[in-house]
């Protein structure tokens, strides 16, 4: 008898381990969910104070009715300037934003346009106020990953401070607005909900600093919205505080991504790099003796991938800085030295003009709209999928 009670002991503590095993991990589960949580909510009431709402006063009607738009943005200095998205503000005649005063009561309080810069829609607003405000600090997008915990906070449809969660769905998104400007940025994608009213919002990592601006949304699927990098912004916002505007260099050529298709097409083996399929006459590209057909390989010793990174770099340039290229033509190695001039302003607020082209005419595309999609012309807008909005 004895014997066999031990034995039925023994046999429920076999079957009993695996439930004790697996209670710890659950519990760890459970703790690891809360502490998340917690985080999410932390982050989302220190930046409330932040963000703002930007109503905009538009030129009146046909009718003479005074046309009004929303949208949202977030302080970033104290003494309050405010970073929103460019096409919130574009071609208004007026722009308040909602405070707290001390009592906590909102007060109307009117804001100036300081600069804006369409390639990257990135705009800085100075509000009028003596006191100090609460602000955001600027983290990078290389703070988060894919997966990780986002808040996105702004004024959707007009409804203030309201605050959403997601997680970062891919980074790297380009080309997703029909006739951007910004086809050199690289977007953030978010499941977190991003609608008309949003643009211009932060997009928040779990540490609370500001890692995006709220941009786009499809707006024919559900949880699918876009933020621009914060770093993009970070490149930008001291030539906006200082000139207004963004001193970009120009060397006016277009370049397409050296993709097995465009090698084909020139007849050339692949390289890494991108390739020159067109460049403007009289334009520093010319000077300096780049011609259609031309592999890019480096500048100033950083090697080029991809067609949009070399617009950033060349973006980011100032004028009158030289840049070492070294390129591959025809098989040969060649470094040349090119000095970016002053982006011309007609660049600077046109979409993306040319298409790649050969040295015999046009390369010809693997689809409807291929060519024009791999198209990207040093300092010039971009296009995308016809379902994306501004909101």
């Amino acid at each position: 008898m004895g014997r066999a009670w031990a034995a039925w002991v023994t046999a429920c503590g076999l079957v009993a381990a695996p439930a004790f095993a697996r209670a710890p991990a659950h519990e760890a589960k459970e703790r690891r969910v809360s502490a998340e949580r917690s985080a999410l909510v932390q982050v989302a009431r220190a930046a409330l104070p932040a963000v703002v709402s930007i109503t905009t006063q538009e030129k009146p009607d046909a009718a003479g009715e005074p046309q009004k738009g929303i949208g949202s943005g977030f302080i970033i200095s104290p003494d309050g300037y405010v970073l929103t998205a460019e096409h919130v503000v574009d071609d208004e005649e007026s722009f308040h934003a909602p405070l707290l005063d001390a009592r906590g009561w909102p007060e109307e309080v009117p804001a100036t346009l300081v600069g804006s810069d369409p390639l990257t829609d990135c705009a800085l607003l100075k509000l009028k106020v003596a006191r100090k405000l609460p602000s955001l600090v600027l983290g990078s997008a290389l703070d988060v990953d894919i997966a990780d915990w986002v808040v996105v906070i702004g004024s959707p449809y007009g409804l203030d401070r309201s605050v959403s969660v997601g997680v970062v769905s891919a980074k790297g998104r380009t080309d997703i607005i029909p006739g951007s400007r910004t086809s050199f940025v690289d977007f953030i994608q978010t499941d977190a909900a991003i609608n008309p009213g949003n643009s211009g919002g932060p997009m928040l990592g779990l540490d609370g600093k500001v890692v995006g601006i709220a941009n786009a949304v499809n707006t024919t699927g559900q949880g699918i919205g876009f933020a621009i990098p914060v770093d993009v912004a970070r490149a930008v916002v001291d030539d906006l505080r200082r000139y207004g505007a963004v001193r970009r260099g120009w060397l006016g050529l277009s370049v397409v991504d050296l993709t097995p298709d465009v090698a084909r097409s020139f007849g050339r083996p692949s390289y890494s790099g991108v390739v020159v399929s067109e460049v403007i006459t009289g334009s520093p590209a010319q000077q300096a003796g780049l011609r259609a057909g031309d592999i890019i390989l480096e500048v100033d010793r950083t090697p080029v991938q991809r067609a949009q990174a070399l617009r950033w770099k060349v973006a980011q340039t100032g004028p009158g800085s030289p840049l070492r290229v070294r390129i591959n033509r025809a098989g040969h190695p060649a470094l040349v030295a090119i000095v970016p001039v002053a982006m011309p302003a007609m660049v600077a607020r046109s979409p993306r003009r040319a298409l790649p082209l050969s040295p015999h005419g046009v390369i010809p595309p693997t689809g409807p709209e291929a060519a024009a999609d791999r198209s990207s012309e040093a300092g010039t807008g971009g296009s995308g999928p016809d379902q994306t909005s501004t909101p």
